[in-house]
Order: structure tokens, then sequence, then C-alpha cells
């Protein structure tokens, strides 16, 4: 794949990367100016001349990854036996990311509070799905970077999105919001899941996920109710300031790590946070 290519791909999935050019050739050298590469946490794309140069590059693009720095970086290597190369030249490395890091995240539910959040979230560096079977809750004019799902399964679009993804239900009816919790609880690998509702609710459905076989640890990954305390207010975009504002804490707080791992991080994560007053739904 051409770097080009590369980058398109790694654009259109939201995937950040590192465009490492040479801008500078002096004396024996791998490849010439101008050559590049494509770096992302999990692959390299074409290459700028392999050995030890290539590892290094590759090295300070995902340094630069984990970061998130959007700034760009010059790096000068002299290509001798400090670094394992014996063509004696130098080279220039201009190191530029490309793409913001994007959550993926499912909002099931499109009332009041969905319709108040999603313009919140769609402002963010995220690709937001906005469920509901209800064709005529969902608002005439939707951002580009929302995708407006109606389904009458809904229970089945949490298996479309990717590991590691944001779930956040609030839908209109508590036996769905049991059965979506289920199925988000059942995969394990989500980064967040916020349930609309009170601490009544909440227990009413430990009490039922205990019956289907839920661990404790499990079940409390779950942020319900949701939101952040500090935000007050009841009114639908105040309650959505309050969702965003813990979803981006979580997304501050996992950043660069394994979202696939099954290791319990969620719960850590809400340790961190203090418990929302968020009861409606």
């Amino acid at each position: 794949m051409s770097w080009i290519s590369a980058l398109a791909e790694l654009q259109q999935s939201g995937t950040p990367c590192v465009l490492v050019t040479i801008i500078e050739e002096r004396g024996s050298t791998p490849r010439n100016a101008g050559s590049k590469m494509v770096v992302s946490a999990e692959r390299i794309y074409q290459t700028i001349g392999g050995g030890h140069l290539e590892y290094k590059a590759m090295q300070i693009a995902r340094e630069m990854l984990e970061s998130r720095t959007q700034d760009s970086r010059l790096e000068r290597f002299s290509l001798g036996a400090s670094l394992g190369q014996c063509c004696g030249g130098a080279t220039v490395l201009l190191f530029e990311p490309m793409g913001q890091p994007q959550a993926h995240i499912a909002v099931f539910g499109a009332g009041h509070v969905g319709r108040a959040l999603i313009p919140i979230l769609a402002s963010l560096p995220c690709k937001v799905r906005w469920i509901d079977s209800r064709e005529s809750e969902f608002p005439a004019q939707i951002a580009d970077n929302v995708e407006k799902v109606v389904s009458e399964d809904v229970v089945d679009e949490v298996e479309a999105m990717p590991s590691g993804s944001y779930y956040i239900v609030m839908t209109h009816n508590h036996q769905l919001d049991l059965e979506l919790t289920a199925a988000i609880l059942k995969r394990e690998d989500f980064a967040y899941y916020g349930l609309i509702g009170s601490q009544t609710k909440r227990v009413k459905f430990e009490h039922r996920l205990r019956d289907r076989g839920f661990s404790a640890d499990v079940m409390q990954r779950m942020r319900c109710p949701l939101g952040l305390a500090e935000v007050k207010g009841k009114l639908p975009v105040e309650i959505a300031v309050s969702i965003a504002g813990e979803v981006i804490a979580t997304y501050n707080s996992t950043f660069g790590e394994h979202k696939n791992s099954k290791s319990g991080k969620g719960e850590s994560i809400a340790k961190l946070m203090p418990t929302s007053r968020r009861s409606q739904g």
C-alpha cells in the first residue's frame, strides 16, 4: 500500500498516525529525500530504508502517538556505528502527526437528553452511532460524524461496535435498557458504559443481572447514575454536559491502553470519579 493510500485508509477508520519523511540527505543514505513512511500504533506502511534508523523512527512516532502531540518534529541522524548502520551519511526526518484519536461511541435513545448530548459528542474527536427504533425522534439535521441508526432490534447494534467502544444507554424503555446492559456487559471489552437512571434503578438492574450470572466485578464497571456530580442541574443540556464530561475524563484516562483488555480497567477509572446524581430516565 502506498503511503498516501495508507493515510486515506487510516483517516477513514479514525486511526491516528505519524507521517515520517526524509527531508534531507547527506552522503550515503539508504533512501533518498522525499521517501515517506506512515506509522500507526499497530502497523507501518512503506519504508525509509529499514535497519536501526527505521526502528528509531518508528519508536519516536509511537511515542508521539502515545503522548497525543499534534506538533511536528525534526530529528537528525548520523548513519554510523552509534546507530548500528554503516552508510556513513546523515539524514533529517520530519515527523508529522496526522489525524486525531477517535473514540467510537454508541448512544442508545433519541429522547430529550440524547438530542442534547449528540451535538456535544459530535464536536469531539469521535465517531458516534445514534440508535433508536423510532425514526420520528431524530432531528432533521445531524452532524456528518454521527451515524443515525433506526432499528427494531437495537440490542443487535451492541455487537456492531468495535472493541474499546463507549456505550451510553438512555432509551424510553427500562426493559430495553436492561437487555442493552446485559449485551454490553457480556462483551467486557468496552471502555465506558453509562446508563441513565437512579440509584434505585441500578439496584434493581444489578439484582436481575446477578440472576443472569453477571459478577459484581463486571457490574461495577457500569456507570449508573452516570455523569459528573459536579455538573448540577436537571435540564437536558445540563445532563448532557455532565455525561460528556465523564466520557472525556474516561477517554483521557484510557488513551493508549489496549482497549480489548478484559482486565477491568473501567472499574479503576470509575473509582477515580465521584458518584453521579444523574437519576433521570
